[in-house]
């Protein structure tokens, strides 16, 4: 949850940015998809293809994953170096700390608070019989979605778009990284470190901590 206030906002892609793995492709894997999913999550993060129709595509490849399979992918999940402590430096500088992603609130929830982030908006899974249906439910975050929450969460917290920082890998990051106040490029493709405005070198989120207000 957002609190009331804060001096500043940090917005967080969550695969390959929050956590070093590409959640969808985890699920895949308990399907025995996941080189086609993962061929066709590479080319939506270098923005060759639409991202909303390859979410799409890509989530059909998930059908009859049964629910129980979730611990194990879980289970896989791997933090990316430096999170807590920019979590923990955020906190302490009376900052918040938002994740808005292409992936699933059903990996999220889980582990968003874990690693010390207050706000978080996702996909969701439809689900049927206990199995995953193959679809998503609702509208798809997208590119604009992703602009659209850290815009939405500033104006919660009462301040300009100017304090806020964007950190994300692929092309669908690029439009919350153009209306943030400094667009971060991280463990990202090179379209998207063409169009930052600062590329961070190391995958260790701790190295954000002194570009923040």
């Amino acid at each position: 949850m957002l609190p009331r206030r804060a001096r500043f906002l940090v917005v967080l892609d969550a695969d390959s940015t929050l956590i070093r793995n590409e959640v969808i492709e985890l699920i895949a894997a308990e399907a025995s998809r996941e080189a086609e999913v993962a061929a066709a999550t590479e080319a939506a993060m270098r923005g060759e293809v639409d991202f909303a129709t390859s979410l799409r595509s890509r989530v059909t490849a998930l059908r009859g994953v049964p629910l129980e399979s979730f611990a194990r992918v879980l289970s896989r999940i791997e933090p990316t170096p430096g999170v807590l402590e920019l979590t923990s430096a955020v906190h302490a500088r009376g900052g918040a700390v938002g994740v808005v992603s292409g992936g699933f609130h059903e990996i999220l929830d889980e582990i968003a608070p874990r690693l010390g982030v207050d706000i978080w908006r996702a996909n969701r899974l439809a689900v049927e019989d206990g199995r995953l249906s193959g679809v998503v439910e609702g509208a798809i975050v997208d590119a604009a979605a992703k602009a659209a929450a850290l815009l939405e969460w500033a104006e919660q917290l009462g301040i300009p778009a100017r304090r806020t920082i964007a950190i994300g890998d692929g092309a669908n990051d690029l439009l919350m990284m153009a209306e943030a106040g400094l667009g971060l490029a991280f463990n990202a493709k090179p379209a998207v470190r063409a169009r930052a405005d600062l590329v961070v070198g190391r995958v260790d989120l701790s190295q954000v901590v002194p570009l923040l207000p």
